[in-house]
Protein backbone atom coordinates (compact mmCIF):
# COMPACT_ATOMS: atom_id res chain seq x y z
CA UNK A 1 0.00 0.00 0.00
CA UNK A 2 1.32 2.63 1.40
CA UNK A 3 -0.93 5.22 0.93
CA UNK A 4 -1.13 6.85 4.20
CA UNK A 5 -4.80 7.55 5.34
CA UNK A 6 -6.07 10.32 7.45
CA UNK A 7 -6.51 8.49 10.79
CA UNK A 8 -3.11 7.08 10.57
CA UNK A 9 -1.49 10.94 9.29
CA UNK A 10 -3.48 12.34 12.04
CA UNK A 11 -2.32 10.06 14.89
CA UNK A 12 1.18 10.36 13.72
CA UNK A 13 1.56 14.39 13.37
CA UNK A 14 -0.36 14.36 16.90
CA UNK A 15 2.16 12.12 18.81
CA UNK A 16 5.30 14.02 17.12
CA UNK A 17 3.72 17.47 18.48
CA UNK A 18 3.19 16.39 21.26
CA UNK A 19 6.68 14.89 22.27
CA UNK A 20 8.27 17.56 20.78
CA UNK A 21 6.16 20.52 22.43
CA UNK A 22 6.89 18.86 25.85
CA UNK A 23 10.27 18.18 25.10
CA UNK A 24 10.92 21.50 24.10
CA UNK A 25 9.17 23.07 26.80
CA UNK A 26 10.76 20.86 29.85
CA UNK A 27 13.82 21.62 28.63
CA UNK A 28 14.28 25.24 27.68
CA UNK A 29 11.15 26.75 30.65
CA UNK A 30 11.83 24.23 33.20
CA UNK A 31 7.86 23.91 33.58
CA UNK A 32 7.68 20.15 34.88
CA UNK A 33 4.41 19.37 32.09
CA UNK A 34 5.36 16.53 31.61
CA UNK A 35 3.49 14.98 35.13
CA UNK A 36 0.71 15.47 32.54
CA UNK A 37 1.77 13.38 30.32
CA UNK A 38 3.14 10.52 32.13
CA UNK A 39 0.45 7.51 33.57
CA UNK A 40 0.48 6.91 37.44
CA UNK A 41 -1.22 4.63 39.61
CA UNK A 42 -4.47 6.15 41.01
CA UNK A 43 -3.26 5.32 44.47
CA UNK A 44 -0.30 7.83 43.87
CA UNK A 45 -0.24 11.63 44.41
CA UNK A 46 0.85 12.40 41.21
CA UNK A 47 -2.17 10.69 39.74
CA UNK A 48 -4.19 12.92 37.64
CA UNK A 49 -6.99 11.80 35.52
CA UNK A 50 -6.16 13.80 32.21
CA UNK A 51 -3.19 11.00 31.83
CA UNK A 52 -5.84 8.40 31.51
CA UNK A 53 -5.77 9.81 28.27
CA UNK A 54 -2.38 12.22 27.23
CA UNK A 55 -0.15 9.47 28.05
CA UNK A 56 -1.05 7.12 24.99
CA UNK A 57 0.37 10.00 22.76
CA UNK A 58 3.42 10.78 24.65
CA UNK A 59 6.86 8.69 24.74
CA UNK A 60 9.54 8.32 26.50
CA UNK A 61 12.44 8.80 24.16
CA UNK A 62 12.79 9.68 20.23
CA UNK A 63 13.47 6.26 19.84
CA UNK A 64 10.26 5.15 21.25
CA UNK A 65 8.24 7.66 19.54
CA UNK A 66 10.09 6.22 16.03
CA UNK A 67 9.40 2.67 16.07
CA UNK A 68 5.88 3.22 17.63
CA UNK A 69 5.10 5.35 14.65
CA UNK A 70 7.36 3.31 12.34
CA UNK A 71 4.42 0.73 12.91
CA UNK A 72 1.46 2.57 12.45
CA UNK A 73 2.57 3.98 9.08
CA UNK A 74 3.55 1.02 8.00
CA UNK A 75 0.51 -1.01 8.91
CA UNK A 76 -2.40 1.36 10.36
CA UNK A 77 -3.46 2.23 6.72
CA UNK A 78 -4.14 -1.22 5.63
CA UNK A 79 -6.25 -1.47 9.13
CA UNK A 80 -7.97 1.67 8.53
CA UNK A 81 -8.85 0.46 4.88
CA UNK A 82 -10.59 -2.40 5.92
CA UNK A 83 -12.23 -0.68 9.44
CA UNK A 84 -13.27 2.76 7.63
CA UNK A 85 -11.69 5.97 9.08
CA UNK A 86 -14.28 6.56 12.28
CA UNK A 87 -14.08 2.60 13.60
CA UNK A 88 -10.45 2.52 13.12
CA UNK A 89 -9.95 6.13 15.60
CA UNK A 90 -12.28 4.34 18.18
CA UNK A 91 -10.12 0.82 17.67
CA UNK A 92 -6.96 2.53 18.22
CA UNK A 93 -8.42 4.39 21.17
CA UNK A 94 -10.23 1.62 22.98
CA UNK A 95 -6.51 -0.46 22.44
CA UNK A 96 -4.87 1.77 24.56
CA UNK A 97 -7.52 2.05 27.09
CA UNK A 98 -7.35 -1.66 27.44
CA UNK A 99 -3.60 -1.55 27.60
CA UNK A 100 -3.65 1.35 30.43
CA UNK A 101 -6.37 -0.64 32.33
CA UNK A 102 -3.98 -4.01 31.77
CA UNK A 103 -1.13 -2.54 33.48
CA UNK A 104 -2.48 -0.72 35.83
CA UNK A 105 -4.42 -3.99 37.30
CA UNK A 106 -1.69 -5.59 36.96
CA UNK A 107 0.48 -3.37 38.89
CA UNK A 108 -1.70 -3.15 41.69
CA UNK A 109 -2.48 -7.15 41.64
CA UNK A 110 1.63 -7.15 42.47
CA UNK A 111 1.88 -6.03 45.53
CA UNK A 112 -1.96 -5.67 46.72
CA UNK A 113 -1.09 -8.02 49.08
CA UNK A 114 1.85 -5.91 50.62
CA UNK A 115 -0.28 -3.09 50.85
CA UNK A 116 -2.61 -4.19 52.99
CA UNK A 117 -0.22 -4.64 55.45
CA UNK A 118 0.17 -0.99 55.98
CA UNK A 119 -2.70 1.83 56.78
CA UNK A 120 -3.94 3.94 53.92
CA UNK A 121 -1.43 7.25 55.60
CA UNK A 122 1.49 4.61 55.71
CA UNK A 123 1.08 3.74 51.79
CA UNK A 124 0.54 7.70 51.34
CA UNK A 125 3.89 8.61 53.16
CA UNK A 126 5.73 5.78 51.19
CA UNK A 127 4.37 6.89 47.86
CA UNK A 128 5.25 10.79 48.42
CA UNK A 129 8.04 10.36 50.90
CA UNK A 130 9.67 7.19 49.82
CA UNK A 131 9.49 6.74 53.58
CA UNK A 132 8.36 2.96 55.13
CA UNK A 133 9.39 3.55 58.86
CA UNK A 134 7.40 1.82 61.38
CA UNK A 135 5.10 0.29 58.78
CA UNK A 136 7.00 -3.14 59.44
CA UNK A 137 7.86 -3.60 55.33
CA UNK A 138 11.52 -4.42 54.82
CA UNK A 139 13.40 -2.72 52.42
CA UNK A 140 12.39 -4.81 49.22
CA UNK A 141 8.86 -4.86 50.03
CA UNK A 142 8.16 -1.43 50.18
CA UNK A 143 10.70 -0.48 47.25
CA UNK A 144 8.05 -3.30 45.22
CA UNK A 145 4.92 -0.87 46.67
CA UNK A 146 7.10 1.96 45.22
CA UNK A 147 8.12 1.08 42.16
CA UNK A 148 4.60 -0.58 41.13
CA UNK A 149 2.87 1.93 42.18
CA UNK A 150 4.74 5.17 41.31
CA UNK A 151 6.62 4.54 37.86
CA UNK A 152 4.90 6.30 35.51
CA UNK A 153 4.51 4.50 31.87
CA UNK A 154 3.70 6.54 28.49
CA UNK A 155 3.65 5.61 25.24
CA UNK A 156 1.21 4.35 22.09
CA UNK A 157 2.56 0.76 22.26
CA UNK A 158 -0.74 -0.74 23.44
CA UNK A 159 -2.46 0.98 20.83
CA UNK A 160 -0.15 -0.61 18.61
CA UNK A 161 -0.18 -3.89 19.53
CA UNK A 162 -3.58 -3.65 19.10
CA UNK A 163 -3.51 -2.36 15.40
CA UNK A 164 -0.70 -5.57 14.66
CA UNK A 165 -3.19 -8.11 15.93
CA UNK A 166 -5.77 -6.52 13.59
CA UNK A 167 -3.13 -6.74 11.29
CA UNK A 168 -2.45 -10.15 11.21
CA UNK A 169 -5.97 -11.38 11.63
CA UNK A 170 -6.52 -9.31 8.67
CA UNK A 171 -4.03 -10.28 6.18
CA UNK A 172 -2.43 -13.56 7.66
CA UNK A 173 -0.09 -14.88 4.96
CA UNK A 174 0.94 -10.89 4.04
CA UNK A 175 5.19 -10.97 3.89
CA UNK A 176 6.60 -8.23 6.28
CA UNK A 177 10.21 -7.23 6.05
CA UNK A 178 12.04 -7.13 9.70
CA UNK A 179 14.40 -4.17 9.81
CA UNK A 180 16.27 -6.68 12.55
CA UNK A 181 17.21 -8.72 10.92
CA UNK A 182 16.19 -8.17 7.53
CA UNK A 183 14.16 -11.02 7.23
CA UNK A 184 10.90 -11.34 5.52
CA UNK A 185 7.70 -13.32 8.07
CA UNK A 186 4.11 -13.15 7.90
CA UNK A 187 2.08 -11.05 9.42
CA UNK A 188 0.51 -14.38 11.83
CA UNK A 189 4.12 -15.46 12.81
CA UNK A 190 5.57 -11.75 13.48
CA UNK A 191 2.31 -11.59 15.52
CA UNK A 192 2.17 -14.80 17.41
CA UNK A 193 6.50 -13.92 17.93
CA UNK A 194 5.97 -10.46 19.91
CA UNK A 195 3.20 -12.00 21.97
CA UNK A 196 5.27 -14.64 23.32
CA UNK A 197 8.23 -12.49 23.79
CA UNK A 198 6.09 -9.80 25.84
CA UNK A 199 4.39 -12.74 27.71
CA UNK A 200 7.47 -14.46 28.78
CA UNK A 201 9.51 -10.93 29.77
CA UNK A 202 5.88 -9.81 32.02
CA UNK A 203 5.52 -13.84 33.43
CA UNK A 204 9.15 -13.85 34.31
CA UNK A 205 9.77 -10.78 36.16
CA UNK A 206 12.84 -9.56 34.10
CA UNK A 207 13.13 -5.66 34.70
CA UNK A 208 13.28 -4.61 31.38
CA UNK A 209 11.73 -0.90 31.61
CA UNK A 210 8.71 -1.70 29.01
CA UNK A 211 5.98 -2.03 29.95
CA UNK A 212 4.34 -5.31 28.71
CA UNK A 213 1.35 -6.25 30.48
CA UNK A 214 0.37 -3.25 28.83
CA UNK A 215 1.28 -4.39 25.05
CA UNK A 216 -0.56 -7.59 26.08
CA UNK A 217 -3.83 -5.53 27.40
CA UNK A 218 -3.56 -3.73 24.02
CA UNK A 219 -3.53 -6.57 21.55
CA UNK A 220 -5.87 -8.89 23.46
CA UNK A 221 -8.58 -5.53 23.37
CA UNK A 222 -7.81 -5.38 19.81
CA UNK A 223 -8.40 -9.50 19.59
CA UNK A 224 -11.79 -8.88 21.47
CA UNK A 225 -13.15 -5.88 19.53
CA UNK A 226 -12.24 -7.44 15.99
CA UNK A 227 -13.95 -11.39 17.17
CA UNK A 228 -16.94 -8.87 18.13
CA UNK A 229 -16.93 -6.68 15.18
CA UNK A 230 -15.75 -9.40 12.39
CA UNK A 231 -17.72 -12.62 13.75
CA UNK A 232 -16.95 -14.54 10.93
CA UNK A 233 -13.33 -13.52 11.20
CA UNK A 234 -12.02 -17.24 10.77
CA UNK A 235 -14.02 -18.72 8.78
CA UNK A 236 -12.42 -17.30 5.56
Amino acid sequence: MNNITDVVKNLIIINAIIFIGVSMTVQFSGLNIEQYFELYSPLSNNFKPVQLVTHMFMHGSISHLFFNMLSLFFLGPYVEHRMGSKRFLIFYLVCGFGAMLSHLGVGYLAVADLTRLISPEQLNTLLTAGSYTGTGLSNMQAQEIFTSLNTPVVGASGAIYGVIIAFALFYPNLQLMLLFPPIPIKAKYLALIIIAIDLFSGVSGHKTGVAHFAHLGGGLTGLILILIWYKNIFKR
